[in-house]
């Protein structure tokens, strides 16, 4: 690759991480038409649009995204070379992207917003999302992936907690129903599960493992709106121990098991796992994590 072409991408990157033209020309420290020229150039060489232009600015396209993940990655691997040679620590700046299951936010967000506070050259990109995001690709510099230890190749992965999780069901739903009393009975109520055959929990495993099918009434595709659910009355479902408690109007229905427990894990990329910014970030999380109440 050219220095030409770096430096194109690298306007292409700043352009779409900051949405205008002028805010990439003031971050590279360069004149707006040279933006603009270096985005046309990018363009006409890979023969794709990679931005949609409208009167607030530039909006990256899907073409416009994944170049946009592969130059963060690039930058990122660049600055802990520099710091390398230089022997020098880095400063965390940037972009730092965290994802993680929706469940976790309360109590990543604070660890999070703290993390900032501490770097305020810093922007936190926050995605909670059900999908697995491919850290190989740029999507994510840190992901906190639950159930089996990921088995991704060349990520880093270490343990960070283990959940509790328990059956519960509302009040009004035990006094229509009751409470199944053995497991032949539970054939005769109504729950809320995942809507992913697939899903990898090891509590969804055994509900689908244990429960008809044909009685799991109320389906979704993320724990937040299967926790609304049951808390709507809809059925019998999972909640995590630390969240029921909070609620009074849940009932436990069976107790936390061992072998419904779902570990937490942290991962990374090895490309990016040594660089200054994800080590910090990690260092906070881990420190963070040993000062939560026990599941």
């Amino acid at each position: 690759m050219s220095v030409e072409t770096w430096d194109e991408i690298r306007t292409a990157f700043h352009v779409a991480r900051l949405g205008t033209v002028s805010g990439a020309a003031e971050a590279l420290g360069v004149h707006h038409a040279t933006v603009i020229r270096h985005i046309d150039a990018l363009e006409h060489r890979l023969g794709t649009k990679l931005f949609q232009r409208h009167a607030r600015g530039y909006t990256a396209t899907e073409a416009g995204q994944d170049l946009l993940r592969v130059a963060q990655a690039t930058d990122d691997q660049f600055t802990q070379l520099s710091g390398r040679i230089k022997g020098q620590g880095q400063e965390v700046t940037g972009e730092l992207v965290v994802t993680s299951i929706p469940g976790l936010s309360d109590r990543l967000a604070p660890v999070l917003s703290r993390f900032q506070l501490a770097h305020p050259g810093l922007v936190v990109r926050f995605l909670t999302d059900e999908r697995v995001f491919r850290l190989e690709y740029g999507e994510a510099h840190v992901a906190i992936r639950a159930g089996e230890v990921p088995d991704q190749p060349d990520n880093v992965v270490q343990p960070l907690l283990e959940q509790s999780w328990a059956l519960y069901a509302t009040k009004s739903y035990v006094a229509r129903h009751g409470i199944p009393q053995t497991a032949d009975d539970l054939a005769n109520h109504l729950f809320v599960a995942h809507d992913n055959p697939q899903a990898r929990a090891p509590f969804m495993r055994w509900m689908r493992a244990n429960v008809p099918q044909h009685r799991m009434i109320f389906r979704a595709t993320d724990m937040v709106s299967l926790h609304a659910a049951v808390v709507a009355g809809a059925g019998i479902g999972f909640v995590a121990v630390r969240t029921a408690a909070a609620n009074p109007d849940l009932v436990q229905v069976m107790p936390p098991r061992d072998d419904w427990r779902a570990p937490l894990w942290l991962v990374t990329h090895v490309d990016l796992h040594r660089t200054t910014k994800v080590q910090a970030a990690l260092a906070a999380i881990k420190a963070a994590a040993k000062e939560w109440p026990a599941d």
